[in-house]
C-alpha cells in the first residue's frame, strides 16, 4: 500500500452555488480534486474525507443534519474511504485524523479542498507540523473575497497569498495536471 494519503477538506454542499456560503470557483476546483482522488485511487493512495459539522443549528452554513453539510457528490466517498468529522479549521485538532494516517503508515498527505485561507491553511500547516511531506494541490482549491478595514480582497489574490505563504515554508504547491502525471 502507497504510504501517501489525500485528503479532501470540506468539499460540501453549502460551499457550491446554491449552498449557503459559496465559494469563488469551487465547481472547478471540485471538479479539479475529484480528478486528483480518481489518479490516487488508481495509484493505491489513501482518500480520507474530511466533513466540517459546527456544532450548533445557529451556524451561518455546515449546521448539523442539514443537506449543505453533506459532502459535495462531485467527490462523494466511496464505500471503503473514511470520512473524518471536524469542528475547527485544522482538520487534527479534536479528530483521529493523525491516527488515521499514522496507523497506516503515512508519510506523505496532499491536500485539497476548502477553504483556501482558512481550513485548507490550517490542515497543510499541521500537516507539515506533525512531520508528513506535505502537497497543496492548489486548482483543487476555493475560497472567496475578504474583507478588511473597508478593503475587499478578490478570492484569486486571497488564495495566491495563501499558496504563496504554505509555499514558503509549509508544503509543495502544485496543481492537477502537474501531480497527476507525477
Amino acid at each position: 500500500m502507497s504510504k501517501r494519503a489525500i485528503v479532501v477538506v470540506d468539499i460540501q454542499k453549502d460551499y457550491f452555488p446554491s449552498g449557503k456560503f459559496e465559494l469563488v470557483g469551487v465547481e472547478q476546483a471540485a471538479a479539479n480534486a475529484a480528478r486528483v482522488i480518481e489518479a490516487a485511487r488508481g495509484k493505491g493512495d489513501r482518500v480520507i474525507h474530511i466533513q466540517h459539522i459546527f456544532p450548533s443549528q445557529d451556524a451561518p452554513f455546515f449546521t448539523p443534519d442539514s443537506e449543505g453539510s453533506e459532502i459535495s457528490p462531485v467527490v462523494a466517498p466511496r464505500a471503503n474511504e473514511t470520512v473524518v468529522v471536524k469542528n475547527y479549521p485544522n482538520s487534527f485538532l479534536k479528530t483521529d485524523l493523525k491516527a488515521i494516517l499514522d496507523a497506516d503508515g503515512i508519510e506523505e498527505v496532499v491536500v485539497v479542498g476548502a477553504m483556501s485561507h482558512m481550513c485548507i491553511d490550517a490542515t497543510t500547516r499541521a500537516a507539515s507540523d506533525f512531520g508528513y511531506k506535505t502537497t497543496v494541490v492548489q486548482d483543487a482549491c476555493a475560497t472567496r473575497d475578504l474583507e478588511f478595514g473597508g478593503v475587499t480582497v478578490p478570492a484569486a489574490s486571497v488564495h495566491a497569498a495563501m499558496m504563496s505563504a504554505l509555499g514558503f515554508a509549509y508544503a509543495t504547491i502544485t496543481d492537477t495536471d502537474r501531480w497527476i502525471a507525477g
